[in-house]
């Protein structure tokens, strides 16, 4: 595979990851981005468990199955959204890596 890029588009990735080969410093940008995200999303689901005592599957059922006053909270309802969205972003990012590494 052959990659067109500008010179000071290959310079920075060359100066970014010391690699002379865009492919290859392309590949280590992504690796690293990835990464990156993948422990940014870990950490929230890690608090968000914490703070609820569960993981996002247990708190979706009660969620869903139980009636409760306090999922009606600003708070409740906001920690419930976000939560689902590291969920599903965790997703994204592990279907990334598995195409990266394919």
């Amino acid at each position: 595979m052959t990659l067109a890029l500008p010179k000071s588009t290959a310079q920075l990735l060359k100066e970014l990851t010391g690699d002379p080969r865009p492919e290859t410093a392309l590949f280590i940008i992504l690796k690293d981005a990835i990464a990156h995200r993948l422990e940014r999303v870990k950490a929230g689901l890690r608090d968000y468990k914490a703070k609820h005592g569960m993981p996002f599957d247990e708190y979706k059922h009660l969620w869903e199955t139980e009636n409760r006053p306090e999922h009606y909270s600003y708070e409740a309802e906001t920690d419930y959204l976000e939560w689902e969205a590291l969920v599903t972003y965790k997703k994204r990012i592990d279907k990334a890596a598995r195409l990266l590494y394919s």
